[in-house]
């Protein structure tokens, strides 16, 4: 996963995910829950590369962080809370979805997770 369609659609693969584009840039993109309206994930072009913005617990973020370095503290983002994912070809899809995926659940409303 090395593009902005690849990193949104695989976004998209997730129940009730849409985009959004809340900055007026088509170049900005966040990803939202249906039913909260909350970010899980933002895809944007920096340094000229793709990058996405995921939540993360903080010690799962230390260790990607430790483990890849294409994962760095968030660009725009609290630091404590969401990293960033430059999509640079060194992880897997794999791996980057399981990041995108752990963002999805960690941003889901309670209602929807006491279901």
């Amino acid at each position: 996963m090395i593009t902005r369609k690849e990193a949104i659609d695989a976004c998209l693969t997730l129940p009730d995910a849409y985009e959004d584009y809340p900055f007026g840039l088509d170049s900005w993109t966040v990803m939202r829950h249906q039913t909260n309206q909350k970010m899980f994930a933002s895809v944007y072009e920096r340094e000229g590369r793709v990058w996405i913005n995921v939540k993360a617990e903080p010690n799962w973020g230390d260790f990607w962080k430790s483990v890849y370095p294409a994962v760095v503290p968030a660009y725009h983002m609290n630091k404590l809370h969401w990293i960033s994912i430059i999509l640079d070809g060194s992880m897997t899809d794999d791996d980057i979805f399981h990041l995108i995926d752990d963002s999805y659940k960690l941003t889901l409303s309670r209602k929807s997770v006491l279901k």
